[in-house]
């Protein structure tokens, strides 16, 4: 049997230095992991990428495709985006799809993909008033956004929620337990 396929996409901020981990948690419950970062995100990562490609058995992408080449990833069975920068969140949310993960997620949309995010911002920017129409937005698409109690919360102390983050997307997949 075929593992699902999760898209791992990541904005550029701290929790994304923690990606491999979270591959490998991922790939630990069975899933076959697609990894695509935003531009700034894989100049964070630039040292990383060679080996994260060998960790996924993928390219890691952060730039669209010409067209006509083929698709180099499975298709997606789940999109996951942890961490969301405010920017990311706010351009998907408004069909801004200048990014290669932001337009990937936008089409997941579309074509039904069960989708998760995990925002990651700080406080001063959560009280922006696009942030609130983004998040009840994409919720409103279906995505399923871990932001307030049970995922991320500006300003406090705990740790990033990554295991709910894939506890949420093994639960879309699967559906209700």
């Amino acid at each position: 049997m075929t593992p699902p396929t999760l898209y791992l996409f990541g904005s550029a901020a701290p929790p994304l230095f923690d990606v491999a981990k979270v591959i490998e948690a991922a790939q630990a419950d069975g899933w076959d992991v697609c990894l695509g970062l935003t531009p700034t995100a894989a100049r964070w990562l630039h040292g990383s990428i060679d080996g994260l490609a060998v960790l996924t058995g993928h390219p890691v992408r952060s730039a669209y495709g010409l067209p006509g080449e083929p698709d180099v990833w499975p298709g997606a069975d789940v999109v996951l985006f942890a961490p969301a920068t405010f920017d990311s969140v706010n351009s998907w949310a408004l069909g801004l799809t200048q990014d290669f993960v932001v337009g990937v997620a936008a089409e997941a949309i579309g074509r039904g993909v069960p989708t998760v995010t995990v925002p990651y911002w700080n406080t001063a920017l959560a009280r922006h008033r696009q942030l609130d129409r983004s998040v009840v937005e994409l919720r409103e698409q279906g995505v399923t956004v871990l932001y307030g109690e049970g995922g991320f919360v500006p300003g406090a102390a705990a740790d990033y929620p990554w295991d709910a983050a894939l506890a949420a997307a093994r639960q879309r997949l699967t559906g209700p337990a």
